[in-house]
């Protein structure tokens, strides 16, 4: 892991196996499948609902500060405490807690590179029995902004008003136009399509098949001949800012982009806002077809 811009971000499921017990760390799963903690957990690791407690339940937005510090604390961290975040799914939401944290401003989070799939995979020790943590204080110094794009960053870059890249992280299908969501999603917009000039890179791409980040080499190789390169600013959306998260993690600290951000409204905000620009290019092709038709 010693090939990534910063290295310090990713820790070793080896590693993890011989700190269990070191006094400032925590570690927290955060998964898709939100029942999978109960199943079994690496021992002394709290479990966070990405659904319930990060984000906020009345409006569409994260969970704001007073609220993180109430989960932190009941979670015994506190602010000079190292987190290790893990979960499923190639580590997806625990991206997602990643960039939250980074975003509210704390210092030292690390993922488990491979997260939860290698660590059973390697048959590591699990529990289900609870974990009891003493409660810590935890004060949010600040927010960094940097790190969170907005629709109105976006319309700069689509509009030609600022340098920027985009990148759509979603599936083909939904970059495409074909669907709006994957099968069962909830959360989704009235129109299919992407934002204009994005890039389409899938965040699983990322990945190699244990779950762990591809070597800095295989990820140059991704995404640099689709011209995220870095030279500007660079945005990543999904549908809801989770999957993009993946990405901008990537980016900003595995390959050392200066200037990267999550825009976590995503498509379920661009694809529902009156007058944003898409395009759809399954509609264009279908239109084109008929046309060449008559």
């Amino acid at each position: 892991m010693s090939e990534y811009k910063h290295p310090e971000v990713l820790v070793s499921t080896d590693w993890v196996a011989h700190n269990l017990n070191s006094p400032n760390l925590r570690l927290v799963e955060v998964d898709v499948d939100t029942t999978a903690y109960d199943q079994g957990h690496i021992p002394g690791a709290v479990g966070w609902n990405w659904q319930t407690q990060l984000q906020d339940n009345i409006r569409r937005d994260l969970i704001d500060k007073s609220t993180l510090e109430k989960l932190l604390a009941a979670s015994g961290i506190s602010n000079d405490t190292t987190i290790l975040l893990y979960g499923d799914n190639n580590n997806w939401f625990a991206a997602y807690a990643f960039w939250q944290l980074k975003y509210y401003g704390h210092k030292d989070v690390r993922l488990i590179n491979g997260g939860r799939k290698k660590w059973l995979e390697e048959k590591r020790p699990v529990t289900k029995d609870p974990v009891s943590v003493a409660p810590a204080t935890y004060r949010v110094s600040g927010l960094n902004e940097s790190l969170r794009a907005y629709k109105e960053d976006v319309l700069a870059v689509v509009e030609g008003r600022k340098p920027g890249q985009l990148v759509d992280v979603r599936s083909v299908d939904e970059f495409t136009g074909k669907i709006i969501a994957p099968p069962g999603m909830s959360e989704t917009a009235q129109r299919p399509g992407h934002i204009p000039k994005a890039a389409n890179i899938p965040w699983a791409q990322a990945a190699n098949e244990d779950g762990t980040f591809k070597s800095l080499e295989d990820l140059q190789r991704l995404y640099q001949p689709k011209g995220i390169t870095g030279s500007d600013e660079v945005i990543a959306y999904c549908r809801i800012g989770e999957r993009s998260s993946h990405t901008w993690f990537v980016l900003k600290y595995l390959l050392g982009y200066n200037n990267v951000r999550n825009y976590d409204g995503s498509w379920t905000e661009w694809g529902n806002l009156i007058g944003a620009p898409i395009v759809n290019e399954t509609r264009a092709a279908t239109a084109e077809h008929a046309a060449a038709a008559r």
